[in-house]
């Protein structure tokens, strides 16, 4: 192959200067990046507001989940099935199935800008309601949502592999912008979102996910997800709290994606019926346990989790030891009644938890282990290790604990591999079918 000469370089720069072809390419994705930087702020604080409100009216009135739980879950099921078929679940899933090229024409209702804002609205909804969720997954389809969106305005159109590209990089920005973790929304595209990573994928996905960071840091301040946690001791990247935590955190995920399949297939028995044939008096019988579990843990178990995460990190608080369980079970009902919900923020939370609890057992400092929980409790439900210590040292700005943090990501998504399927893949697979 012949190389090219100084003289050939020197014109195809000039060439991609002066184009304006590649300048349209360029203004559509940075504009792309930048909304999505925008819609993820915005989102934060819709979320942000739902559960401040949340806790007013459970300062008012203690007894209201037991009437806002059912009542709203069933609403936000019904509206979701009827206006926004796409909205429910978590949104990762959605977006892997889009990029996949069997989903040319079947993902397309995926992909409709009424089902992104209806997930924003009714996840908040669904968070004043008490329910258990995250933002960051439904951020990643709105994402995704709004990439696919400015493909159309890519020049001569936009073939099927340049709008996968684009739904790869807007998810991957979804997850950069709503964490403020820009390595971690590359890594989350290539392991996660796609399992090949072409290279006008790679440039596409990096400059949204700079440009949705850039915003969202212009918007809300340069800020770490969880703060800033002091860890007076680092554990070593092979000690017996670093293995203890791994596993337990690894079980602990992959029963929880086990759970969440088995029980998205269909709950057997009187169950499986209402959840099949009734589906919106099934989301009302799941938020009246949502309710039953948050007035059991004293409310900690509503919302994104966050709050509690950030309290034992960086303010020293003491969780109850069954807050993980509480925590875990309450996001398995919220995820299972049908209506828009995440399950990354959850996720770390129970992980902060778990950690907390064993560092109680073992006699060590909570906030290390909460911290390995964090990520090993997510790389169990995820099963993606490299995303998920790439986040939590990010979040935490605790790159120190890099060993500890791989070690454990590694160990508990072998673990959970032994107890179920990928469970954001196994979910996209049901998109196979759409519904009518």
């Amino acid at each position: 192959m012949k190389l090219p000469t100084p003289g050939d370089v020197v014109r195809d720069a000039g060439h991609s200067l002066l184009s304006g072809q590649r300048w349209r390419t360029r203004l559509v994705l940075w504009s792309a990046g930048a909304t999505i930087g925008g819609v993820a702020v915005g989102f934060a604080w819709l979320a942000d507001a739902a559960q401040a409100l949340l806790r007013r009216v459970l300062g008012a009135w203690s007894w209201c989940p037991w009437v806002l739980a059912p009542l709203g879950f069933a609403l936000i099921a019904w509206l979701t099935r009827r206006y926004f078929r796409g909205a429910e679940g978590s949104g990762i899933p959605q977006t892997i199935y889009a990029q996949l090229p069997e989903a040319d024409l079947s993902g397309s209702y995926l992909m409709r800008l009424r089902v992104a804002a209806g997930r924003v609205a009714l996840a908040a909804a669904g968070l004043f309601c008490g329910g258990s969720i995250g933002r960051e997954g439904p951020t990643v389809h709105v994402g995704a949502v709004v990439a696919d969106a400015f493909a159309r305005f890519m020049p001569h159109g936009h073939t099927a592999a340049q709008q996968r590209a684009l739904i790869l990089a807007g998810g991957a920005a979804g997850v950069s912008a709503a964490f403020n973790t820009p390595l971690a929304g590359i890594v989350f595209a290539v392991e996660e979102l796609s399992r090949s990573f072409e290279e006008r994928a790679s440039g596409t996905a990096l400059t949204a996910v700079i440009l949705a960071g850039v915003v969202s840091i212009a918007l809300v301040g340069d800020y770490t997800y969880f703060g800033h946690p002091v860890v007076s001791r680092v554990p070593g990247a092979i000690s017996g709290s670093v293995l203890v935590i791994a596993i337990v955190s690894g079980l602990g995920g992959g029963l929880f994606s086990r759970a969440v399949l088995a029980g998205s297939a269909g709950l057997p028995s009187l169950l499986g019926r209402l959840q099949r044939g009734r589906p919106v008096a099934f989301a009302a019988l799941c938020g009246l346990l949502v309710a039953a579990i948050g007035a059991l843990d004293g409310g900690t178990s509503y919302g994104t989790g966050y709050l509690e995460a950030r309290s034992v990190l960086v303010e020293g608080a003491h969780l109850s030891p069954m807050y993980a369980p509480a925590r875990a079970l309450a996001t398995l009902v919220t995820s299972l009644s049908g209506i828009p919900a995440g399950l990354l923020a959850p996720s770390l939370s129970v992980g902060a938890g778990l950690g907390q609890a064993l560092a109680d057992l073992l006699g060590q400092s909570a906030v290390p282990l909460a911290i390995l929980g964090m990520c090993g409790y997510l790389a169990g439900v995820t099963q993606a290790p490299l995303t998920s210590f790439v986040i939590v040292m990010e979040m935490t700005a605790q790159h120190a604990m890099l060993l500890p943090l791989m070690v454990t990501a590694a160990l508990a998504a072998a673990i959970s591999k032994l107890l179920s399927p990928p469970l954001y893949r196994t979910l996209a697979q049901r998109y196979v079918h759409p519904p009518p």
